[in-house]
């Protein structure tokens, strides 16, 4: 079955792509890491990224969705410019722009789950819904090692993310199962 949903298939490729550069960008992050536990979890959510973009290519392949060279390329590069900045830019920084990423990127999976709800498939609920949590897992972990940053109070008002200001509405500790979560990202906000 072939998707006739432009915005769905642009954010099926759009989210593949970037799940490659994430964990590129955590390769280098975690070298860059000075303690263990640090370098520990930060290569953990790079390997969820990577199952991520797995999962995101089953979907795509069952739909006939072609991976998009144009956003292989632009992320590739991406990924492996961040990757090498980690090692230059300090410790605050790779931590706050990791979580400000993937705050955005939660939605990324909750809007796919709404397209394909609107054509009446909802067999990827669950494995959108699973991702999307764990992209918010990712913002939570991030956000806590900003958290006590003289840095944090700029960088939030120039960039509008912390943990007090997220770009979702998911809230781990009040979370609502797969099929109640309709409402989670449903403001019509685009993240990339």
């Amino acid at each position: 079955m072939k998707l006739h949903h432009p915005e769905l298939i642009d954010l099926l490729q759009q989210a593949y792509s970037a799940e490659k550069a994430a964990a590129f960008a955590y390769q280098g992050h975690a070298a860059s890491l000075k303690t263990e536990e640090e370098k520990k979890a930060v290569h953990q959510i790079e390997i969820d990224e990577w199952n991520h973009r797995h999962e995101v290519l089953a979907i795509m392949k069952q739909y006939e969705v072609p991976v998009s060279k144009y956003y292989e390329l632009r992320f590739h590069i991406i990924g492996k410019m961040i990757s090498w900045s980690c090692f230059v830019i300090g410790r605050f920084m790779p931590f706050y722009f990791a979580g400000r990423l993937e705050s955005g990127n939660v939605c990324e999976y909750f809007r796919m789950k709404q397209f394909f709800n609107t054509m009446g498939i909802t067999e990827h609920d669950t494995v959108l819904y699973e991702m999307g949590i764990k992209e918010k897992e990712h913002e939570v972990y991030f956000a806590e090692r900003v958290s006590n940053s003289k840095l944090l109070p700029f960088f939030e008002k120039l960039f509008s993310w912390s943990a007090k200001q997220s770009f979702n509405n998911i809230d781990l500790d009040k979370k609502h199962p797969v099929e109640e979560s309709g409402h989670y990202c449903n403001n019509g906000k685009h993240f990339f």
